[in-house]
């Protein structure tokens, strides 16, 4: 494996992670597009491209723990508190729960559709049109989000609501931090608070799918033949570049509304949806 491929590939992560982009549709969609135009896979799924992606995602991980540490911590210890008192009326012990049961829902939401959602990564036209899923469900929320009354504090039914919508994105096409944020404006929330929950919820699911789970499809006996150098490059980019898209993104979203990005899917999703249905 080349150093600047990892490198390259390692900042596609960290950039289109956190952004309402869809990181997964777009891997589709670039990967469809490198066979066509060189008749060679862009992956071999090889045990050390396996591996790459596990270290890539931990990258991202550890960038999004970095900039929400205090929020983390607070969590933590809200929690640890509120399981020796009994008592869960803090803030930061519903937050807790909270993120825990938007998790449970993901995963109730998200299972069932692993099958479907695997095989539409040789459908490119089909993620094509999700992406216009995606730049829909953006632009509605910025339009009647507006007009709905913001509440002070997240609720419960909110709560599984987000969880919900980010086990839908499990549709490579349909934007993980597209749909929660989006889904946090439709229920009250403003952007940075909806973005807040939305970033905070994709830990555990960032750990628990994109980190331990592919470990196990690992063949550990051939680690001696990787390319450290390449893979810790990758590591170091993606966690930068996770870092500052997350903290770049949560100040754009104090000033502005997603729509551009619901502009950008459209396009993108427009114009794949077309290539891939004419190449046919």
């Amino acid at each position: 494996m080349e150093l600047l491929h990892s490198l390259l590939l390692g900042f596609v992560q960290g950039l289109t992670e956190f952004l309402p982009v869809s990181s997964s549709g777009h891997l589709v969609i670039f990967s469809a597009l490198y066979k066509f135009f060189t008749h060679k896979e862009m992956a071999a799924a090889t045990s050390e491209e396996v591996f790459l992606d596990i270290i890539l995602h931990l990258g991202t991980l550890i960038a999004v723990l970095f900039y929400f540490r205090k929020d983390v911590l607070n969590i933590l210890k809200g929690l640890f508190t509120s399981v020796k008192t009994k008592d869960f009326n803090s803030k930061e012990s519903k937050l807790g729960l909270f993120l825990i049961l938007g998790t449970f829902f993901t995963l109730l939401v998200a299972y069932p559709l692993k099958d479907i959602s695997e095989k539409l990564v040789s459908s490119p036209r089909i993620v094509c049109g999700l992406l216009l899923v995606t730049a829909t469900v953006i632009l509605l929320s910025e339009i009647i989000g507006a007009k709905i009354q913001k509440r002070d504090e997240l609720t419960w039914k909110q709560a599984i609501m987000v969880g919900i919508a980010q086990g839908i994105a499990a549709f490579p096409g349909v934007s993980r931090s597209g749909m929660t944020i989006s889904t946090g404006l439709f229920c009250g929330l403003t952007r940075v608070e909806s973005a807040r929950f939305s970033f905070l919820l994709s830990i555990l699911i960032i750990a628990g799918t994109s980190i331990f789970y592919p470990i196990l499809e690992i063949d550990f006996s051939v680690l001696k033949g990787f390319s450290w150098l390449s893979i810790f490059g990758g590591f170091v980019v993606s966690m930068i570049s996770g870092y500052l898209c997350v903290k770049y993104f949560m100040a754009f979203l104090n000033k502005y509304s997603m729509k551009i990005f619901a502009y950008y899917c459209f396009f993108v999703g427009i114009l794949g949806f077309l290539f891939f249905g004419f190449v046919k």
